[in-house]
């Protein structure tokens, strides 16, 4: 991301495009290769066997700079062939070859599979100041990905910007939004690649939009600077990019529980009864949010002394019913002489400024505001600093908003002075960046502070790479079932861009949901890896309780099934710092080539980890026509069994949201809790869902808040299961903690007649029988236990031990 743009070369005035010439000379200096064309300057570097590095400018290259990428080039065996014609570079993954006459770029299989190629004709090409790399565009190509975008699963057709904005109420087909990631995934003929546009200007991505020749990538500022993936899985392409542009540090266990969000919760008062009113009702929450009524006239550090007369008493309050405090941080810091942040800032001058080097002002909610530069080492220092204010009081949450940057009239000054970590540049280049390096700021500032507790951020913008600091919302959605569906594939979008931690508005942030909407947003809500109900000012309450005792007990049911799930997703995430693959999934990443996955019935299904397979639907639709792909299907409710390959219709009232899950699926549950860190009863339940297929799982535990995980403090244990061998299979454990649970119930699905041996004993099965779907504590109406399906299901109970345990069947 090579943030200078001056030009040096001469063309004509005529000459408003100027494609990259032919190859004049080249060359190696170990894994890069320079080369010279006769209109710029280029340079290829083997990043890994499957990755390669291509920059281009029409100036010498520079020291390459990029808030985005952190993997660096792994030492790589290839070997470079040079002929009259080309030049080919060969790893053990993928072949790279660059024509001479004119100079082209294209990528190949080994076995010689075109993946990706430039436009014969067109290529790189510069016009006027912009910069675009025009591709091949294959007959029914596929393209997924670019993060938080509106639109279908599969972008062919359409084109995006990267700027971002802040876009209240954003219409369903509204592009650019809040953040930019310039990532995408394209898929054709059996292959699939990803390349990262690292630039972090504005761009523009057209995949095949107002022309039938080609797609194509456009910065407007600075070099082209892509990497390109090649792999033969989509995962393996997300855990390359992942390498290259960072993966999230392990959450916060209490930040994957339910949050509740309002703007604006206030007095001290009705936040505390709002907490006494969650655990009355027995409907488990993690997280309260505080808005911007909670500081001095919206002044960032500070409290309205009225309103929250002891912040400390009341955060303490909360935690003791185990609810944590989350408070809004807005970067603007009025300018006001005597507010101890507005002089601070201005003495140690962090702020970022115009060109004459005076402050740059702009109006937000305290009034006219600075803004600290956080593409200056000092002012994210500074930044952190600030945070002894709310960390010393006992906050542990910081949600990031209006850092688009937003002010009032919406027209950031383009001149606007940047450091951009000492490279220089304005608005046209930190614009995208700034929200990334609040959230940056904000990460290491609170985690300084938190005495080894791990802090939780989330914010509404960003730029690749922000996984490594942030969790993100899809912004100020709106009350509608599109809205819902379409935060679905924001979601998804954002998982395969590399942004595991994501969510949306539950309810919409903008307008009044139905009792029937918000029954079924919260149901899906339950399955995305960020889990918040929000509502916007001078809107109807959006509690569970708000819509009725009906929609009330589905909200309960819903919310307690995330707490049962927590072993299942905090493996999950645990996978997502491993490796990157994202919590939610949409079909195209396990399934890329299967048509209907892109079909727009069936685009917003989604697994939840490897396991669960989620089918959202609209409020108003009380059946769903759902694509099961290939393997065989397990009813969440009923245990009823599926072939894959096939469309089904199956009932779905709003308390019943199609779920199924993979066959060969190993799902770890725990009894309810009212909050994450709660502990629950003492017995591990491993449901087992029988298969063709052999499966593993990698479950996982820690202490949920701390970084001791990072010490060896944590337990792992690999979970096999194997049908051809009919073992299943608990592997040592290892790690030095102990888990909290003393048993495990190991529940067998879909097992017809099988006898189970245990250290070459046969167990005695026992039976137990439940109604998947509002049980009895929840909520007592006949209305809902007619029909309902009974799951009969087989287990039996053995001691948790750390060592290897087997149990097999015949």
């Amino acid at each position: 991301m090579l943030l200078s743009y001056a030009f040096v070369l001469q063309v004509s005035s005529q000459d408003f495009n100027v494609s990259a010439g032919d190859l004049k000379s080249f060359k190696q200096n170990g894994q890069v290769l320079g080369i010279a064309s006769s209109t710029g300057f280029y340079q290829v570097e083997v990043i890994s066997p499957s990755i390669i590095h291509v920059r281009a400018d029409q100036q010498k290259l520079e020291e390459n700079f990029s808030y985005a990428i952190v993997g660096k080039a792994q030492k790589s065996s290839y070997t470079l062939v040079d002929s009259n014609s080309e030049i080919v570079i060969t790893t053990d993954s993928l072949k790279t070859v660059i024509s001479k006459k004119p100079l082209r770029i294209s990528f190949y299989t080994i076995a010689g599979e075109l993946i990706n190629r430039d436009e014969p004709a067109f290529g790189i090409t510069w016009t006027e100041h912009e910069v675009t790399n025009y591709k091949k565009i294959f007959d029914g190509e596929r393209f997924i990905g670019l993060g938080e975008k509106t639109g279908p699963l599969d972008r062919r057709g359409n084109g995006y910007t990267n700027w971002n904005s802040d876009t209240p109420g954003y219409a369903l087909d509204a592009d650019p939004i809040y953040s930019s990631i310039p990532f995408y995934i394209g898929i054709h003929d059996s292959l699939c690649y990803g390349i990262f546009l690292d630039n972090s200007s504005k761009t523009h991505f057209n995949f095949g939009a107002s022309n039938t020749r080609f797609s194509s990538f456009t910065a407007e500022v600075g070099e082209l600077d892509y990497y390109f993936i090649y792999h033969s899985k989509v995962e393996d392409i997300i855990e390359s990019y992942t390498f290259l542009t960072g993966r999230t540090p392990l959450p916060s266990k209490w930040s994957m529980g339910f949050q509740q969000c309002r703007w604006s919760y206030y007095p001290e008062s009705e936040v505390m009864d709002l907490a006494r009113t969650f655990r009355e009702k027995e409907i488990p929450l993690d997280v309260i949010y505080l808005d911007i009524h909670f500081m001095d006239s919206y002044k960032i550090f500070t409290w309205n002394s009225d309103r929250f007369p002891d912040p400390a008493r009341m955060v303490s309050g909360l935690r003791k019913m185990g609810i944590r405090t989350t408070l809004i941080v807005d970067p603007g810091i009025k300018v006001e002489a005597g507010y101890p942040a507005y002089e601070s800032g201005l003495k140690q001058s962090i702020f970022l400024k115009y060109p004459d080097n005076t402050n740059y002002a702009g109006s937000v909610w305290p009034g006219l505001c600075h803004f600290p530069d956080f593409t200056n080492p000092a002012s994210r220092k500074w930044w952190g600093d600030q945070f002894s204010a709310y960390t010393s009081v006992g906050v542990e949450g910081f949600w990031n908003d209006m850092n688009e940057p937003a002010t009032w009239g919406q027209r950031f000054p383009s001149l606007v002075k940047f450091d951009l970590d000492g490279n220089g540049g304005s608005t046209l280049e930190g614009r995208n960046v700034y929200g990334m390096q609040m959230a940056r700021a904000t990460y290491e500032g609170a985690k300084l502070k938190m005495s080894g507790h791990r802090p939780f951020v989330l914010t509404r913008a960003g730029y690749a790479g922000l996984q490594r600091y942030t969790a993100i919302w899809t912004g100020d959605n709106v009350a509608s079932d599109d809205h819902m569906l379409l935060g679905v594939r924001l979601v998804n979008s954002l998982g395969v861009s590399g942004v595991g931690n994501a969510g949306m508005d539950i309810g919409g942030f903008v307008g009044n949901a139905s009792s029937e909407l918000f029954a079924r947003w919260i149901s899906i809500g339950a399955f995305t890896p960020f889990f918040r109900s929000h509502k916007s000012i001078n809107m109807k309450a959006s509690e569970p309780w708000s819509y009725g005792e009906e929609t009330e007990a589905i909200a309960k049911y819903y919310i307690r099934l995330r707490y049962k799930l927590m072993p299942y997703l905090y493996s999950t995430f645990s996978e997502n710092a491993l490796n990157g693959m994202p919590v939610a999934r949409t079909l195209a990443i396990e399934h890329p080539f299967e048509a209907k996955v892109y079909d727009g019935a069936f685009q917003n299904q989604f697994m939840f980890g490897d396991a669960l397979m989620v089918a959202p639907l609209s409020s108003t639709a009380m059946s769903a026509k759902v694509f099961l792909p290939h393997g065989e299907w397990f009813d969440f409710y009923s245990d009823q069994k599926f072939p894959g390959n096939k469309e089904i219709v199956v009932d779905a009232p709003l308390y019943r949201l199609p779920v199924f899950v993979k066959a060969g699926s190993i799902i770890p549950m725990q009894s309810v809790v009212q909050s994450a860190m709660e502990a629950p009863a003492d017995t591990l339940m491993l449901h087992i869902y029988y298969g063709n297929e052999k499966n593993e799982f990698t479950y996982y535990e820690d202490d949920g808040e701390t970084f001791d995980y990072e010490k060896g403090n944590s337990l792992t244990r690999s979970i096999i299961f194997d049908p051809l061998a009919k073992e299943l299979i608990m592997k040592e454990c290892e790690g030095s903690y102990a888990s909290i649970f003393k048993y495990v119930k190991v529940i067998f699905h879909g097992f017809e007649n099988a006898s189970f041996i245990l250290d070459g004993t046969v167990r005695s099965l026992l039976t137990t029988s439940y109604h998947p779907v509002f049980p009895d504590d929840i909520y007592r109406q006949e209305l809902y236990y007619a029909n309902q399906d009974v799951i009969n299901a087989v287990y039996f109970v053995i001691p948790n031990g750390r060592g290897e345990m087997k149990i097999s069947w015949k």
